[in-house]
Parts: C-alpha cells; structure tokens; sequence
C-alpha cells in the first residue's frame, strides 16, 4: 500500500472525528496526538536500535489494551502526563493538549482503523513523509482553513534544487508553519551525505541536534512541526526545532544569524499583539511580509543566502516598502525573482513570488553597499492554465526554471536570456545573452523579448525607470485585451445590454419551468418599473 493511499485512509478517519463534533480546523491536531503515539511505538517496533521518545505507561499498547470508558480516561492522563515529560521536546509537543473526543467508542474505532494500517509499508516509505502526507491533505481542504501554513512541495523542493543546503550550515526559517521548509533542506543534506554517513561523528550530531532552527507563532502550528521533524529524525535543541515565539517581537533578535534562510512569512496585515514591535527594524512598517523581509536580509551571515516567498505588494508597495527594497539591493545581490502563477496556493487568486538573494557579493561577502547590479526575473505567470485540483501545480512546471537559475546556489552561473518555458510554445531559437554590465535594459524591444520568460535587468534599469519596483512584467497575456482597439463605448454597451436581455430571457423561461411562474412575473414587473418602461402604455 503506497503512502498517498494510507494518507487517504487516515484522513477518512476525520469522519469519526466529526461524529464526535469536533470541526475542520481540528481534525488534524486531534488526530495526530493519537497518531504520533502509534508511530512513536511502530518505529521501536522497526528499529531495535531506537530509544523510546515515550515513558512507560504513555505508549501504544497502553491504550490498545483498553477500551470504554477507562480508555478514555487513559488517554486523557497520558496527554496529561506526556505534558511534562521530563524531555523537554515531548513536554513542548503536547503542551496543553487535550482531547475533545467525548465518546468512548469512538476512541476505539481510532484505535482499531489505526492498528489495522499497512505499517510495513509506511516504515519502507518512510513515517515521517506519510504525516508530512496528512498535512498536505488538510492543507488542501479548504474548510480546514490549513492552508495558510502549508506551502506546495514542489515549490519547496525547486527552492531547495536552488539553493543547495549544504551540511553544517545553519539553516533559518522565521516563519517555520509546519516545518515544511526545514525538512525539504535535511532530506536534500541527507541525500547528499548518504543519510549523513559521510560525516564525521561530531559533524553527524550538530546536523541533527544544531543546523537548524525555525520560530512559528501558534502554539498548534508549531506541535505539528515539532511532531513534523522528529519523524524525519531532526530532534534540534532542548527545545526542538521550531521554537514557539514571535519572529517580529522580541523573541525574532534571540534566533542566530543564518547561513541559509527559507521561508514563507504568512500573508497580510499586522494586527494587535502579532504586530512588528522589534527596536532593531531600521524600518517601521505594519506590514508583516515587508517586517520579515527585513529580518531575513539582516539576520544572514555575510555569504548567506535566502530564498523567501512574497506577495506581489511587497515588489511595489511605496514608502517604507520601496526604502525597503532599496535598502535590501544595497546589502544584498537580489539575482533573482521569480514571478509564480495565481492558484498554486490553497489561498485562491493570491499572486506570489519568490526572492532570491545573498548577502553581500560573490566576491566580497561583507560588502554593504551596491551589491546587487542585475536581477534576473522568470515570468511563471503569464499565460499559464489556471492551476487548482483538476490541474495541480507539479515539479514539471519548475524544471525550466531551475535550468535558467544555474548550478550555483549564489546565483552567480552564467545565464542566457530566452524562451526557457515548459510549454516551449514559442520556440525562440534566437535566444542571447545579456552584457551584465550593460545600462538598463528596456522592456519589449524586440520580439524575443516580448515573449520570453527569463530576462535580465539592470539595477540602474531598477532605479532610474521603475522606482526602485520590483513589480516588472514584460509578456502580453493572450486572454488580455488591447485597450487601444476597443470598440465605440456606445457598441460595447449595446452589446453588454444584449447578452443581459438575453441571460433574463433565459432566466424567465427556467423560472418557468420550475413551476415558478408568479414570482417571474413579479420580477418581471420590477424590471419594467426599473427601466421606466411602464410609463410608455
């Protein structure tokens, strides 16, 4: 039984889950707090080696042995109990946990459809994939409203192909969610190092206990990327290694600075007490996208590199936001951003980006000054299908990309404007290359330019023509309208006005048909008596 397939099974487990009240928003928090109890005992069970995380008398066989109502009184006491652990990492994972279950006999049914599991298959695929499995699916659902936290893993791991995480560096996430990020960074290590067997003893134990770190805001968030990362085998500090906090208060000035920074800070506004409120920010800002941004070009060590996703206002946002970005291109080379198409978020319609960007130069690391002079951009938006469940955003759609950002983490491979797009539509065979040292570049000055999706510009272009924008598109969308061969007003409107007669000329004939013929003909009048056409008899 593959993965996906008992991912399916465990999420119908949320039908039980409902029966007993408990809404979307909860399904997963509850579910899992059982489930990490059964996959605690199914590692040991795989693993010889393996030192239980749990204490005796809070394990899998504690609860399977019992049924009733002393089962749900055990289960509620060994919540209880796992919440002060004398381990601090399982202490912080059921913090304040309780169960909203209120009825025994579904608590059993958990139980038995959790025993029932192909768990041999789950071992050989790996646990900690099948509840990264789980998250995805309740990210999915939007009556979950999980979405906020969970960002597609093909995006993840295209960031991670890029930025090449590299083994005793530490790595950041300020807005950790459910550690999605940090995970994709230790398997691309892993991968690498033959599941860190490459390195030295000692080297071995700062990567699973040292090279990472992430803050996340809610308290439930931040259990399920703790539960997240001890099932990849990432165990961090006393504490974990995602730390409960505010990355924009003053909990965000104790993490360390970062050799390597990933992250997708939530969307929106700051309000009340989740607001900004760091002294160190040179830039005050109610902005929280604009806030992280400022946490992450400062928080990187000289040489570091970040890559971090962003809504569209961040690139044209004025005032603060410009000085901003200014700011960030001075102390930083922004090489790279990539425009992402709307509809791969569970967030409908929200247009992002991703930036890409090191600290200081190539060759200077300490640099402070003037440090980015071109910034590539890949157009992943324009004219691309409308991504939702029936076309689900996928790996493929990214590999184009990942060709033009080049082998170099840092940005700095040698790179060649072009077409470069996964449906090769246009065929530009005439791609070139671009003078790096070049003036600014206009858009659209010859017919490559107009249509291909990876383009070079300058940071006088930047500067001197869009204001120190980033909000820069070049490729006309097929399904947009020229504006400058629209019809006469007075024909749009005649035929905006057909097409509404005809819709209420259908409309009346369903209402018709449905039996509703009084209340057409009262809306009928409405119409009339609208339209003044009533004063004609």
């Amino acid at each position: 039984m593959k993965n996906t397939q008992i991912v399916q099974k465990l999420w119908n487990l949320c039908d039980v889950l409902r029966d007993d009240g408990i809404n979307y928003s909860d399904y997963v928090t509850e579910l899992v707090l059982l489930l990490f109890i059964k996959m605690e005992y199914e590692q040991a069970q795989a693993d010889v080696k393996f030192d239980h995380k749990l204490p005796a008398g809070c394990r899998w066989p504690d609860l399977r042995d019992q049924s009733g109502l002393n089962l749900l009184n055990a289960y509620r006491q060994i919540l209880l109990d796992l919440s002060k652990s004398d381990d601090p990492l399982i202490a912080a994972i059921y913090a304040d946990a309780q169960t909203r279950l209120r009825e025994p006999r579904h608590l059993e049914q958990l139980i038995k459809s959790l025993d029932a599991i192909d768990w041999f298959s789950a071992q050989r695929d790996g646990l900690g994939d099948l509840y990264e499995g789980l998250l995805e699916k309740n990210a999915s659902e939007t009556k979950s409203g999980a979405g906020q936290y969970f960002t597609p893993r093909p995006l993840i791991d295209s960031i991670i192909h890029c930025i090449k995480p590299q083994p005793l560096e530490k790595i950041q996430d300020p807005a950790a969610g459910t550690a999605g990020f940090l995970i994709a960074a230790d398997r691309y290590i892993k991968q690498h190092t033959d599941e860190l067997f490459d390195l030295k003893e000692k080297d071995r134990k700062s990567q699973i206990y040292k090279a990472f770190i992430g803050m996340e805001l809610v308290p439930g968030t931040r259990r399920l990327a703790l539960m997240n990362c001890l099932l990849h085998g990432m165990e961090g500090d006393d504490e974990g290694v995602v730390l409960l906090g505010n990355t924009l208060g003053l909990p965000g000035t104790r993490l360390p600075r970062a050799d390597v920074i990933l992250t997708n800070p939530p969307f929106g506004t700051a309000k009340g007490g989740g607001g900004p409120t760091r002294d160190d920010f040179t830039y005050k800002t109610s902005n929280k996208q604009l806030a992280f941004l400022q946490h992450i070009y400062r928080s990187l060590k000289p040489g570091g590199r970040a890559a971090v996703v962003l809504p569209d206002n961040v690139l044209f946002e004025a005032g603060v936001g410009t000085e901003i970005r200014r700011d960030l291109m001075n102390k930083c080379n922004l090489h790279t951003l990539l425009r992402l198409p709307t509809g791969i978020f569970y967030a409908q319609g929200v247009k992002t980006n991703v930036l890409f960007f090191t600290r200081g130069t190539a060759k200077n690391p300490e640099q402070e000054e003037n440090c980015t002079k071109n910034v590539w951009v890949y157009d992943l938006r324009s004219n691309m299908p409308n991504f939702g469940k029936r076309t689900p955003f996928g790996a493929q759609h990214l590999k184009p990309f990942e060709k033009c950002y080049g082998r170099k983490a840092d940005g700095t491979s040698k790179r060649t404007e072009g077409e470069w797009s996964f449906t090769n539509t246009n065929k530009a065979k005439n791609n070139h290359s671009l003078s790096l040292e070049g003036e600014g570049q206009g858009e659209g000055e010859s017919p490559t330019e107009e249509t291909s999706r990876w383009r070079c510009f300058t940071r006088g272009y930047i500067r001197e023509q869009k204001g120190d924008s980033l909000d820069i598109s070049w490729i006309k969308d097929e399904d947009s309208i020229d504006t400058a061969n629209l019809p006469e007003p007075e024909i749009l409107a005649a035929e905006a006005m057909s097409e509404l007669t005809e819709a209420l000329r259908e409309l009346d004939g369903l209402m018709l048909a449905l039996g509703a013929g009084d209340e057409a003909e009262a809306q009928r009048g409405v119409l009339v008596e609208a339209l003044g056409l009533g004063n004609d008899k």
